[in-house]
Parts: C-alpha cells; sequence; structure tokens
C-alpha cells in the first residue's frame, strides 16, 4: 500500500465510526470472525480498543490484521483502522494510484 492510498483510507476513516471494541476478553475466535465478514462487507472498519482490554493497541492491530489477511490503516490511541480490498465483483473503494 503506498503513502497515497493509506492518506486516502485514513480520510474515509476519519467519518466511521468503531463497528467493533476489543474488551477485556480481547481477541476470540468469534470476534476474529466477525471482523473477517465485516472487511468483507465494507473494506474498511474502525475498531475500539475498550480501557480494560490489557493488550496493547499497535499489538492487538498487527494479531487482527494476520488472522484477517488485512492491512492496518493506522492505529491512533485506542483505535484501529483496517482494510482489505474486496472481491473484484464486491469492490466498493478504489484506491488512487
Amino acid at each position: 500500500m503506498t503513502t497515497k492510498q493509506r492518506a486516502y483510507l485514513k480520510s474515509l476513516a476519519m467519518t466511521m465510526e468503531p463497528i467493533f471494541q476489543v474488551g477485556k476478553s480481547s481477541m476470540t475466535p468469534g470476534l476474529t470472525e466477525a471482523i473477517s465478514e465485516a472487511l468483507e462487507a465494507r473494506e474498511l472498519i474502525k475498531i475500539s480498543v475498550l480501557k480494560n482490554c490489557a493488550d496493547d493497541p499497535r499489538e492487538l492491530a498487527e494479531i487482527i490484521a494476520e488472522r484477517t489477511r488485512s492491512q492496518i490503516v493506522q492505529v491512533i490511541g485506542k483505535k484501529i483502522v483496517l482494510y482489505r480490498e474486496g472481491k473484484d465483483d464486491k469492490k466498493k473503494i478504489v484506491l488512487p494510484r
């Protein structure tokens, strides 16, 4: 992913609300599956890490990205933004070149 593409995705994510929250139980298989399905449907999602979660948001982002085969767009404070390109027939976001 180029710097320009990352900046574009960050600008799209700015107006988004987090659709998942990671709490005390951290990453469960069910949460991983739900995040993967959301990436399939939306391509770009925002996740909020709650205060009662002991894990570091950056490390958590890397774990989620690896498990869902997605890319980390940014981690700011306790917010994680992930992107996974959709299939050709279901693409919603067109990245700049």
